[in-house]
């Protein structure tokens, strides 16, 4: 009896929210719920509406895994914007109109500025009254930046009629909730994805072969790559940048460079994976970033959700390049700056925006200048130099956006400039060698041509499903031996 006791606690422990160890998809917890809800959800296969309203509850679960209580706030943004696009879409007065989507955008920005912005905006205001700040409790929800640009993405285009709305709040809550990309993306599109809901499940060989790839490429690239250099070399670097000489400083930035872009393409492949395995597609949120030959064609490639989502629902609204070139350069700037503000309530995230902003106009007026057209692209050496150029300026802004302090960046770039010591670089290589095999493996694996990664996703199509298993039986004993005793959380879960 006891003993039956102790293992009801135990079970408890694990199935309840615990912010030391949230749910992620290369967790166990994760893998063994996910192999109980595919059993249910194949048996769900021809019943459309208890398969949607199945895959509701265990979205919410997973969310409430990673944030507790307040997946309560996913259930208000939900029926807030399914209520007034309904409205919306049968109100023909423009005015009416107008303030149901002004009442949507309050609602949404309203909630991700009070649990995001607030203790930021407290701490500028704070010399107008006593000069001290004091933070407030305010618990950050994972991923709500995410859902809520989700779901506002949605009315946007009901407002502007190129989408129609739904009329059952089951089918709204089951895109905004749906756990694949509910706390780190991708931005799905309602209009790319509300049309699958209601299709007839089906998931073909190819399907299922896709999926089993992106998860075992996502998989690898957050626990081993991504996770390794971190915990081992990378932090180390950051929390104390100027206990170290310049070239280690250098080599840290390749590093967190490898690792955020591992980290987050690695959740959007396993989402993307999952997804096919349940019969839906997402878009392509990751595309060799940097490969890039421009600043312009690094946000064609890197978070290209985002991106896109800033483009049309920002950019073109603030005027695009309808209105001249002078504005044209404010707008771009000024849409990357509100992008490094999404990221995080912090000046550097600020200036991180401003950087690419300032960037992506200079860029803009250069092409301009030169006259080449949007789709001109370089050749031979002159690529190799802008890829090179436009790798170490990402680089550099990293610099930034990893710091939470001016002075940490300031140090690792003093660092850099002024105590290079090259001659340590066969010491650091000595004494970090597992960290840069695994970063050579990784920048090896993300600068090959693009026929390899299709190849490799061909061969794992045309396995048979017991090679497929075989492949991720070996993959998570790879994990069990690189991964740290802590589970690491997602880059972008504090986003």
């Amino acid at each position: 009896m006891i003993m039956w006791q102790l293992d009801l606690t135990k079970l408890t422990d694990i199935l309840t929210y615990d912010a030391k160890q949230p749910m992620i998809f290369s967790s166990g917890l994760f893998l063994f719920l996910f192999l109980g809800f595919s059993l249910i959800y194949v048996l769900l296969q021809k019943r459309d509406t208890a398969r949607l309203l199945f895959v509701t509850l265990f979205s919410y679960y997973f969310y409430y895994k990673s944030s507790g209580m307040y997946f309560f706030l996913l259930g208000v943004v939900t029926v807030t914007d399914f209520l007034l696009a309904g409205a919306m879409w049968r109100t023909v007065t423009k005015w009416k109109r107008k303030l149901l989507l002004i009442t949507s955008l309050c609602v949404n920005l309203g909630l991700l500025c009070y649990f995001k912005y607030t203790n930021f905006f407290y701490e500028m205001l704070a010399p107008l009254w006593d000069g001290e700040f004091r933070p407030l409790d305010i618990f950050l929800p994972v991923g709500i930046s995410f859902f809520t640009f989700q779901s506002l993405s949605y009315t946007l285009d009901v407002y502007r009629r190129q989408l129609e709305p739904l009329h059952r709040l089951l089918d709204y809550a089951f895109y905004v909730s749906f756990f694949p990309q509910l706390v780190a993306g991708p931005i799905v599109r309602a209009r790319d994805f509300i049309p699958q809901i209601r299709r007839p499940l089906f998931v073909s060989q190819e399907m299922f072969g896709q999926g089993v790839f992106f998860i075992l490429s996502g998989l690898f690239k957050k626990a081993v790559i991504s996770d390794y250099i971190s915990v081992n070399f990378v932090e180390r670097i950051f929390d104390n940048p100027a206990l170290y000489s310049g070239v280690e400083n250098l080599f840290g930035v390749y590093g967190y460079a490898l690792q955020i872009y591992c980290d987050f393409s690695g959740y959007s492949d396993m989402a993307i994976g999952i997804a096919l395995l349940l019969g839906f597609r997402f878009p392509m949120n990751f595309n060799s970033p940097y490969k890039a030959d421009s600043i312009t064609d690094f946000w064609h490639r890197w978070h290209i959700s985002l991106s896109t989502w800033l483009r049309d629902y920002l950019y073109i609204s603030l005027g695009g390049n309808r209105k001249g070139k002078l504005r044209t350069y404010v707008n771009l700037f000024l849409t990357m700056l509100l992008g490094g503000l999404w990221h995080g309530a912090s000046w550097n995230f600020v200036l991180w925006g401003a950087f690419h902003g300032v960037a992506l106009a200079v860029h803009k007026a250069w092409r301009s200048l030169l006259g080449k057209p949007k789709q001109a692209v370089s050749h031979g050496i002159r690529k190799c130099f802008a890829v090179f150029f436009t790798f170490h300026f990402v680089c550099f802004c990293w610099i930034f956006f990893r710091n939470t302090t001016f002075e940490a960046s300031q140090s690792m770039l003093t660092q850099m400039f002024t105590s290079f010591h090259p001659e340590v670089f066969t010491q650091l290589v000595a004494g970090y060698w597992k960290v840069f095999i695994l970063m050579g493996v990784g920048y090896l694996l993300h600068f090959s041509p693009d026929s390899w990664q299709d190849a490799c996703c061909k061969g794992v199509v045309k396995l048979p499903l017991l090679g497929k298993a075989f492949l991720l039986v070996a993959l998570i004993y790879l994990v069990i031996q690189v991964k740290s005793s802590d589970i690491q959380p997602f880059i972008y879960f504090q986003f």
